[in-house]
């Protein structure tokens, strides 16, 4: 093999990322999953474990890890954390009963030096929800703006029709790849 191709190989391997998706049960971490995927989402079931996709987008290959979030699930979060370029935290904008253990969890997660450095996409989900809460909201709550430690920025979205989900991802991506790769 050619030495040019070593080094083709080598960046195309450089350019991929993993992405760990975490957030409370039902907040909808797999129908955003699939729908960015252009999956069907009429069925979705409690994701028990864990799902690993792959998708290639804007000229990288990410490594999609959507994992259960149930409380009995979540002391396995941390089997997760190695290696990972990037934290979507989804959160279920029409549950406000549970936005405070949102917080919590959360907050958890960004005290994981595993974690540390990966950059942080906060997906607002069901944002078309009559009653849900809205982006500046949800960001007070969840104590955003006081987050040193990651690059992080949230966006209200809806799993179902894909809203505003494509701009999420583009976002965290350049954010990603400014951090670890050179751009061509």
């Amino acid at each position: 093999m050619g030495f040019l191709k070593i080094l083709r190989k080598q960046r195309a391997r450089e350019r991929e990322m993993r992405i760990l998706i975490l957030g409370l049960d039902n907040a909808g971490k797999t129908t955003l999953m699939k729908k960015f995927l252009d999956e069907p989402t009429d069925t979705i079931e409690p994701t028990l474990g864990f799902d690993i996709k792959t998708v290639h987008f804007k000229d990288f290959q990410l490594n999609l890890w959507d994992v259960g979030g149930q409380k009995s699930l979540r002391s396995y979060w941390k089997n997760y954390f190695e290696s990972t370029d990037a934290l979507i935290w989804v959160v279920d904008s029409s549950d406000r009963e549970r936005l405070l253990q949102c917080s919590e969890e959360l907050k958890k997660l960004l005290g994981e030096e595993r974690l540390a450095g990966a950059s942080l996409l906060v997906l607002a989900n069901k944002s078309d929800l009559p009653g849900a809460i809205d982006v500046n909201s949800i960001a007070q709550v969840l104590d955003l703006h006081s987050i040193k430690s990651h690059h992080w920025k949230i966006f209200s979205c809806c799993a179902l029709s894909g809203d505003r989900l494509v701009q999420a991802m583009t976002w965290l991506c350049d954010d990603v790849g400014s951090r670890l790769f050179i751009l061509d």
